[in-house]
């Protein structure tokens, strides 16, 4: 129970952290037709799930409870994007090449064909 609201209290910072740098650098670039806001979250959760993987791993600085609300909260709630990144990057560093290949495919073109497959059912319903 603890992990579970650790995680959720990560959640509810990293989701309002999302809303206010996206929503920042949106507004800073001035774009209408990049979402350099999305860009800039997923880029920076990548790199800071990435140096702190790292300080895991490496020199074991994270416990249980701490890792679930750093990266399963806070991260998970800034950009599940990082988790995708690090782990297709773990994937890739255990030498499973293919498999690494496959979770980006996967995530990429079936991400891209459940939101087509979302909005074509709302239409569908509600037309």
């Amino acid at each position: 129970m603890t992990n579970i609201l650790l995680v959720g209290a990560g959640g509810f910072m990293g989701s309002i952290l999302r809303y206010l740098v996206s929503g920042y650098i949106q507004q800073s670039t001035k774009s209408i037709d990049f979402p350099f806001g999305t860009l800039a979250v997923n880029l920076i959760g990548c790199f800071v799930i990435g140096f702190l993987a790292q300080l895991a791993e490496a020199r074991g600085m994270f416990t249980s409870e701490s890792r679930s609300f750093v990266f399963v909260g806070i991260l998970g709630g800034f950009t599940t994007f990082s988790s995708f990144g690090n782990e297709t990057l773990n994937l890739a560093r255990d030498s499973q090449i293919m498999n690494a290949l496959a979770n980006v495919g996967a995530n990429v073109i079936l991400g891209l064909f459940a939101v087509w497959l979302g909005r074509t059912v709302s239409y569908l319903i509600w037309r």
